[in-house]
């Protein structure tokens, strides 16, 4: 048997991250991780002989800064790259659109003089308020406690902070802010633009890691929380970490150590010991036992809860509840060699385009069908697929002249109907999406040399990442903000004392941002002082 004073469940990201904010604090830390490697889904690894790439996670955008400053992630060698051009969407008719620095306002134009006109307005507007809900990214939300005490009154503070946030948007931003929370993503795409490129390229982002059509309600808010990141110092852009996204992991995992964070691998979790109503430690798949004051998971709520926690150490509502946690990426992920780059029809050759997310989804009603397909058949035919080819920026990750790329995939659902497994299919959606790619860049699918394929069953299975779901649970309106992961646990305290949230289950959410592990952290030592001065 082990003691210390916390006890970590997940070296993913957030997780690393509130063990280097515990220890940097003092606090004697210990992290326990299922895989082998640190890092959980922001992890490197090489697929096929040579050939390097980010697992799962794959870019970079949300990352804190604070959170980067605070834990000298650049000391620690972490390294970020911006992508020389943001976004290539091209469409079947030869037609596309590029954008980044110096870029956007040129290309649409050629699109629309109509859209041009406006795009920098809307994205304006979504800067506006993006810039105003950054400022919630590393503080508790309000959380609702019953009763009257010492827990409502620190909350009614709370939330006269968060109002008077809110405060400082005018009158039409709040009223962009209550579309945004509650409309569809196409609806306003359609209200403000002529073009299916432009629309699409904004559609994305409401789509990327969203089971859902962007026609959906709520699908804007997702819109929105993709607009929250910024890499070097510029808000909106995104960019690449050379060594690929567990360059990051690794980084946080020095900085951990380096304060005296204790990290074990192959150290999975089978129970969470609860004693008189506490957490009270945890039982090791080998039977070890680590006890602790505080027990802080970094793992999908739902499953803390359903396979972790002794169910009768909870309410019944409470987990029932909690079994109602949805889960819903509608994602396919997948890593392939190549011998060659591609070149697009619509843009042939080599350039910085190539550097850029390149988006094959021409339009919202191209994103509508292939949720509506993938609903009825499982996956589909004609696929929602972000082509990235990070060895543009960074040749470490492939042999000389050759290049590893990323396909983040949707829409698949996460169960398939009819029994069926993913299993059986895996490697004939895998084929399709390297079809889909070919028919925008001709001979794509003949430089293939090797892949990696991970299907919702895989992203769960390797990551704990139930459905295959990125955000440890959808952002929409019921799951987010003060209700994530559930109303009265909004504060990163679960229902039992001593056990606390710190992954993307917990607010602000999804992404590689580390704010979860940032602001469980801090909620944390605020209890630790409160108990032992």
């Amino acid at each position: 048997m082990n003691e210390t004073e916390v006890v970590i469940i997940g070296a993913g990201h957030n997780g690393l991250t509130c063990a280097a904010y515990l220890a940097m604090a003092g606090l004697r830390v210990k992290v326990v991780e299922r895989r082998k490697a640190v890092g959980g889904a922001a992890v490197t690894e090489e697929f096929h002989p040579g050939f390097r790439n980010s697992v799962a996670a794959y870019t970079v955008s949300l990352l804190n800064p604070q959170v980067m400053a605070d834990l000298k992630l650049a000391e620690h060698g972490l390294r970020v790259v911006e992508r020389r051009a943001q976004n290539f969407l091209p469409a079947p008719d030869g037609s596309y659109l590029l954008t980044g620095e110096g870029r956007t306002l040129a290309s649409v134009e050629k699109l629309s003089k109509h859209d041009a006109a406006r795009i920098d307005a809307f994205s304006r507007e979504l800067e506006a308020i993006a810039d105003v809900l950054r400022q919630f990214v590393l503080r508790a939300p309000p959380n609702l406690v019953e009763g009257f005490g010492i827990g409502a009154i620190r909350e009614a503070f709370n939330a006269m902070g968060t109002a008077g946030i809110l405060r400082s948007l005018t009158l039409e931003q709040q009223r962009s802010l209550l579309d945004l929370f509650t409309r569809s993503a196409g609806e306003m795409l359609d209200e403000r633009f002529e073009n299916d490129l432009v629309k699409a390229l904004f559609g994305f982002d409401a789509i990327v890691g969203n089971y859902a059509s962007p026609y959906a309600a709520g699908s804007a808010y997702v819109m929105l929380h993709h607009a929250f990141g910024e890499v070097n110092g510029k808000k909106g852009v995104w960019g690449h970490a050379i060594g690929g996204m567990g360059a990051i992991t690794q980084a946080m995992a020095r900085a951990a150590r380096g304060a005296g964070a204790e990290i074990e691998t192959e150290a999975g979790v089978r129970e969470v010991i609860v004693e008189g109503g506490r957490a009270a430690g945890v039982i090791l798949d080998n039977g070890t036992t680590v006890r602790a004051k505080y027990i802080v998971s970094g793992v999908n709520p739902k499953l803390l809860y359903t396979r972790l926690v002794p169910s009768n150490a909870l309410a019944p509502e409470f987990l029932e509840r909690i079994g109602r946690w949805r889960n819903a990426s509608g994602t396919f992920r997948m890593n392939v060699a190549l011998n060659a780059l591609p070149s697009f029809t619509a843009l042939p050759g080599a350039g910085d385009h190539l550097t850029a997310g390149i988006i094959l989804a021409p339009s919202l009603d191209y994103m509508d069908r292939a949720w509506l397909d993938a609903r009825s058949h499982g996956w589909s035919r004609e696929p929602v697929v972000e082509l990235l080819i990070p060895s543009t920026l960074d040749p470490s990750l492939a042999p000389d002249g050759q290049h590893v790329a990323s396909l983040f995939c949707q829409h698949v659902a996460p169960e398939l109907p009819d029994g069926k497994s993913w299993d059986d299919h895996r490697e004939e959606v895998a084929d399709l999406m390297i079809a889909t790619v070919d028919k925008f860049a001709p001979g794509f699918a003949a430089s293939v040399i090797g892949r990696q394929v991970l299907s919702p069953l895989d992203l769960e299975r390797q990551f704990g990442l139930l459905g295959g779901d990125i955000f440890h649970g959808a952002l929409t309106l019921n799951q987010l903000f003060s209700a994530r992961p559930m109303l009265g646990h909004a504060d990163y305290r679960g229902p039992l004392r001593g056990l606390y949230h710190c992954g993307s289950g917990a607010h602000p959410g999804g992404g590689v941002t580390g704010a979860p592990g940032h602001n469980a952290a801090k909620v944390i030592l605020g209890d630790h002082r409160a108990l032992f001065g």
